[in-house]
């Protein structure tokens, strides 16, 4: 059958068809964007990965200091280890922070505020996000959302980066590396200092470069004697192992050990 050809208006020009909007009311979806612990909407959005059941970061390593389950559907995560099948959700934070107005800049105030009560240096992450939202915020005001800004705007970023300090303005974690297992060799520099930001996973492939390992997969990195997600950041593992103890951060790697 064909298709039949659109309505011709009289001075030959085609009508465009009118695209079908609907607005949904933020408090339709509350439900998928808020966390089921605190009920607020999500901060730092953490997926359990056996069930991708997301909550706030802090509200779920809390929670998982005393149970094992999801705290939506009560699945078993692991018997023993639950933190290491956790993982980071930038998709769904960045789209939290998109539907709710204000609330990145919020969260990046309280965290800025945060660090000034304590006297402490805040963090180059947190200046950079801040700075992100507001010019974000700033383009939507003047309208400017033309494809040639758009793109001027990668381009100045992508120069940004290569121009960029590779994270040394971020707030620094010392490190201290060794070696607990006969079937590896010790690094020959063990004593690291590296951004907050980096994680388990950046910590694997260091150390199987160094040592000429086939593959980052064949390590695990340990701290108090638990085993660590690979996508936990460094500055995670200070917070939540090593908050009371003096710097370097101390943590052991070994080949990998399945657990049962």
């Amino acid at each position: 059958m064909r298709r039949l050809a659109p309505v011709i208006e009289g001075r030959g020009e085609t009508r465009k068809p009118k695209m079908l909007t609907r607005k949904i009311k933020l408090w339709d979806i509350n439900a998928h964007i808020t966390c089921r612990l605190c009920s607020g909407y999500l901060i730092d959005a953490t997926t359990v990965t056996e069930c991708l059941h997301t909550f706030c970061r802090s509200c779920l390593v809390k929670y998982l200091e005393e149970n094992n389950t999801c705290p939506t559907c009560r699945i078993v995560i692991h018997q023993s280890h639950p933190l290491q099948y956790i993982g980071h959700d930038r998709t769904m934070q960045d789209i939290v922070y998109k539907l709710v107005p204000g609330l990145q800049e919020a969260e990046m105030r309280k965290q800025r505020e945060f660090y000034h009560k304590l006297g402490l240096e805040v963090p180059g992450d947190i200046k950079g996000e801040t700075c992100s939202a507001k010019q974000h915020l700033d383009s939507h005001r003047n309208g400017e959302t033309k494809a040639d800004d758009s793109s001027n705007k990668e381009a100045a970023e992508e120069k940004q980066e290569e121009d960029g300090d590779y994270h040394r303005s971020d707030e620094q974690v010392s490190i201290c590396l060794e070696c607990n297992s006969s079937k590896l060799r010790g690094l020959k520099r063990k004593w690291i200092r590296c951004s907050a930001q980096a994680t388990v996973l950046h910590l694997k492939k260091f150390i199987a470069k160094k040592l000429n390992l086939s593959s980052f997969n064949e390590l695990d990195i340990l701290c108090n004697e638990e085993i660590l997600g690979k996508d936990h950041t460094l500055k995670f593992v200070v917070v939540t192992r090593w908050r009371f103890k003096k710097a370097p951060l101390l943590l052991h790697y070994r080949p990998k050990m399945d657990l049962l």
